[in-house]
């Protein structure tokens, strides 16, 4: 799927900044394709975009509507309705995050069609993919890997892109995920594909490149969770990574959802993506560590990046403390 842009930011009545977390996220790492938001009766979140009506939207050339909210459920309630199809008839796209399609819901399927625009459902895909098939490619590819899921790697991979644009160095993000779908304009979401078919999805958005094109490649899940290991597994094929680089976030008690599950450590984590890595890419090598530490102060982060580094001797850093050119300087060296 492919979502076009500017954006009108649709808030609804989100209880809270956490309900709006993709709506941040998008605003945050594409605040030229975001326009304005909308936000009906007793919303709580705000995103310092100009509040716009529709009708103001579609003056100032906004191409898509996009649910940047979540609710309980991810379900598409009545309040939302008249809203949604003032969009539609004003001729915009809207692109949705939840659970719930907004194919599945007549009124909207039917105004669509009758208006020629498009309902993207991102969380789930219809196409037809093929099965992976681990062909070497050219171009290079990294892909963020973690100790568990929610821990920078959607980050991680926008913070690299971000720094090899930077530095001139051809890059472009490969979405995998619902809110990097939003910040890509692009991509499918692994977790809603078929499994027989999760590699060759990731073949297909990662396809052969120029030789010195890095794919920055948005990992989901993590090898070591025993409910979403599957997926990581496909990214770790269909990517055919170059590089890998690993995510963490140390102050976790166990994984995520699952309290008799404790995280694995840094040197499995590396070890075991790189032995399933190294089936379509023999040559796969770890860029560095990319470690979550909001919860630390800043002299236990310090000592704790500077100890990781110094055990491994590679780059480890905190994406949002200090940014991530020394994993891009290593890997210019791939």
């Amino acid at each position: 799927m492919k979502i076009e842009h500017p954006y009108l930011m649709f808030l609804g009545d989100a209880p809270d900044e956490l309900a709006a977390k993709t709506a941040i996220g998008i605003k945050q790492w594409r605040p030229d394709w975001c326009k304005g938001q909308l936000r009906l009766e007793n919303c709580n979140a705000d995103l310092g975009l100009p509040d716009m009506t529709i009708a103001q939207a579609r003056e100032a050339g906004v191409k898509t509507l996009v649910l940047g909210v979540a609710n309980r459920g991810g379900i598409i309630g009545p309040v939302w309705m008249e809203t949604l199809l003032e969009a539609i008839d004003a001729g915009m796209d809207i692109a949705n995050g939840l659970h719930t399609k907004l194919s599945t819901i007549p009124e909207l399927a039917e105004a669509a069609a009758a208006k020629g625009v498009s309902l993207f459902d991102v969380r789930h895909f219809d196409g037809k993919l093929p099965v992976g098939n681990g062909e070497k490619r050219s171009g290079k590819r990294v892909l963020a890997v973690g100790t568990d899921c929610s821990v920078g790697k959607m980050y991680t991979a926008l913070a690299i892109e971000a720094e090899m644009k930077k530095r001139g160095i051809k890059s472009t993000f490969r979405a995998t995920g619902q809110t990097g779908i939003f910040i890509a304009g692009e991509g499918i979401s692994v977790d809603a594909v078929i499994s027989d078919f999760i590699s060759g999805a990731v073949e297909t958005i990662a396809p052969a490149n120029d030789a010195d094109h890095w794919d920055v490649v948005e990992g989901q899940g993590s090898l070591f969770h025993a409910s979403y290991a599957g997926v990581s597994m496909g990214l770790l094929h269909g990517s055919q990574a170059d590089a890998i680089v690993v995510c963490h976030e140390p102050t976790r008690s166990h994984m995520r959802g699952l309290p008799g599950y404790s995280l694995p450590d840094l040197k499995t984590t590396m070890e075991v993506n790189l032995m399933h890595a190294r089936l379509t890419n023999p040559d796969c090598v770890v860029a560095g560590f990319a470690i979550n530490t909001k919860a630390l102060d800043d002299a236990a982060a310090t000592k704790l990046m500077a100890d990781i580094s110094a055990e491994f001797g590679l780059p480890c850093v905190d994406p949002v403390r200090n940014g991530v050119a020394p994993i891009v300087d290593k890997l210019q060296e791939i």
